[in-house]
Parts: structure tokens; sequence; C-alpha cells
């Protein structure tokens, strides 16, 4: 439970075929601690055991803030900056796992200002839609630490040079300017946010869910092959493709010309 109140410090919400995850800790900027990060985690898991779900949106509460990062004010047991050496696994990572796992097409839905660690979950979506007036930036070099935790997603969403910038600087950045550092798929006026965010969920839920699950796993385990890998890989996995379900409607409706009623098998 948050601290100010008996509500969740997560709160998950079916919305037709799209599942909310909604970081409930408005009077923290919506900050992440352990707690948080493990019922982030499980909100991925549930969705994806909900058949009906086509989609996950991740975003926080208010119009504040999405997520300030790791809360540093913590305790020893729940911080995202400690860890048991007896046990070395940081919930951050964990979730970012369940990320990289989750077969669904996940949305950042960026209400307000995303810094550090809540960068890294704006990265760790898969599209990334933003309220104009947020803000981005990794200001750990200000309080002695440096974004290592999120530097794996940050390197395969920024431009090399300019991630350096923003990395060393500790700078904020407006909307715009992550857009153009591909950070971002669109900026949005505040009050056009949701209806972008629906529209989004709209059009994925008329794709195969099969095709978009196994499409995420081939581009997580394409981008860190060989050219050669790829083509070895890509070449057994089109036919595998062929031969499910969604396919087969796919190309049963494509003939009949009609519209193909997909059942994600």
């Amino acid at each position: 439970m948050s601290e100010a109140s008996a509500e969740p410090i997560v709160l998950c919400e079916r919305r037709g075929t799209a599942f909310w995850i909604t970081i409930n800790r408005e009077e923290r900027r919506n900050a992440f601690n352990d707690e948080v990060a493990r019922a982030i985690a499980q909100g991925l898991r549930a969705a994806q055991a909900d058949t009906g779900i086509r989609a996950i949106v991740l975003t926080g509460a208010g119009e504040r803030a999405f997520c300030a990062g790791g809360d540093l004010q913590a305790g020893s047991n729940d911080s995202p900056f400690e860890v048991d050496p007896a046990h070395p696994r940081n919930p951050v990572i964990e979730l970012f796992k369940t990320f990289e796992q989750c077969g669904l097409p996940t949305i950042a839905r960026v209400n307000g200002h995303a810094l550090a660690g809540g960068m890294g979950l704006v990265c760790a979506c898969d599209v990334a839609l933003a309220a104009d007036h947020a803000t981005f930036g990794v200001p750990e070099t200000g309080v002695g630490l440096f974004p290592m935790m999120i530097l794996p997603y940050l390197l395969r969403a920024m431009p090399r040079r300019k991630l350096f910038e923003w990395c060393l600087t500790g700078a904020r950045f407006s909307a715009q300017e992550a857009l153009d550092a591909e950070l971002l798929n669109a900026v949005v006026p505040a009050a056009e946010l949701d209806a972008r965010v629906d529209a989004l969920v709209d059009q994925l839920s008329e794709r195969s869910p099969t095709s978009i699950r196994l499409g995420k796993m081939g581009l997580r385990a394409i981008e860190d092959m060989t050219l050669a890998q790829a083509f070895e890989y890509a070449e057994l996995m089109l036919p595998n493709m062929a031969r499910t379900g969604d396919a087969r409607e796919g190309f049963r409706a494509f003939r009949e010309k009609r519209t193909p009623r997909f059942q994600g098998d």
C-alpha cells in the first residue's frame, strides 16, 4: 500500500482491450521503490494472462510526473540503490527483464516528467507518447551517481553522442527535444494524450496478437545478432510464423476479401 493512503501503490485496470498500469505515488512524483518495481512486473504478467488484452499502457498518476526515477527517500529495505550481496537481484532489473519477456505491445503514456529511472521505463516500453509539457533527463551525476541500470535501454534508444550529453550534464530536456532524440514516437497537447493512446490501442487491437508476440521476440533476438546470424534466424522464423493460426486466418481473410478474426494462436 502507498504511504499516504490505503490505495495500492500501483493501480492495474482493464480498459477495453488495454491493460493500464499506473504508478500511484503522485505525492512523490511517482518515484519508484522496490515495491513499485515488483507491482509493475506483476501487472505485466497479469495483462499477459488475460487473453482479451491487446496492449499494455504504463503511466503515472496525476498530470505532473510520469515517474521521477528511483525514490531517494526509500528505506534501506525498499530502495533501488541497495542490494543484498547474498541475493543480488535488483527488483528494477527484474522489472526490465519482465518487460523484455512481455509478448504484448507496451505503451508509455508520458503524462509528465520522466527522469532518471523514469526515463528507463519510457525506453522499456515499445512505444512512447508524451504530453507536450513533459520533461526528460538523467540527473544522476548531480547526486554522485550515473544511470547505470537504464544504460542498456538508453544505448538502444538514443544516438550515442546525444546520450553522452544527457548523461554527463544531467540537464532537463523538453518533450520536443526527447522526440528529436528518438526517445518518443509522438508529442501531443496534454488534453489530447488519452485520445492518442486510445487510437493506438485500437490500431493494435486490429492486428494479429501472434504476429506481434513473435515479432517482438524476433526484434529482441536480432538486435544483438550479427548480420549472418540474423539472416539464419529470419529464414527459420518466417515459415514458422506462416503456420500459426493467426497467419492461416490472415491468408484466408485476404483471399475472401474480409476483415480477419485473429484469435492469438
